[in-house]
């Protein structure tokens, strides 16, 4: 059976053949998306709508990113990493369902796995300051019993 995890790493590879293989996003819905999920519906869904929440909103998500790499350029960013962060900073902003903490450890998982050796650290330090600026200025809204979570180190 098909988890979010891996319509979360399929998801990473459609976001790759978009903005690395500069294919247009309905042959990679077609050709990633739905050919490796097209038997659970439910899966599917979920991995369009971060596929494409990802994309339509990647300048905001970006400028959240730009505040937790001070010094750097998001160019200099490993292209997997810049993925990944935007991915989870999605989750963060637009799927009220999804608690933080499981976007952070998935996360975290998906760059220890598809990444360099550091990628899981780093990831996690931008993505634990993210949560806290968004967590601050209120941009955070999960509905649901025990969908409300704090950054590790609030």
């Amino acid at each position: 059976m098909i988890e979010r995890r891996t319509a979360r790493e399929i998801v990473l590879q459609a976001i790759y053949a978009f903005e690395i293989g500069k294919n247009d996003i309905g042959s990679v819905k077609t050709n990633v998306l739905e050919k490796k999920l097209d038997q659970n519906k439910p899966l599917l869904s979920f991995a369009e709508k971060l596929l494409i929440k990802t994309i339509n909103n990647k300048e905001e998500i970006d400028l959240v990113v730009k505040e937790q790499i001070k010094n750097w350029d998001m160019h200099r960013l490993a292209a997997i990493d810049k993925f990944i962060l935007r991915m989870a900073i999605c989750e963060y902003l637009f799927f009220d369902d999804i608690p933080t903490k499981v976007t952070l450890n998935e996360s975290i998982e998906l760059a220890k796995k598809f990444s360099t050796g550091k990628s899981g650290t780093f990831v996690n330090g931008i993505l634990d300051g993210a949560l806290k600026k968004l967590n601050r200025e209120g941009r955070i809204e999960k509905k649901g019993k025990g969908l409300i979570e704090k950054s590790s180190n609030e």
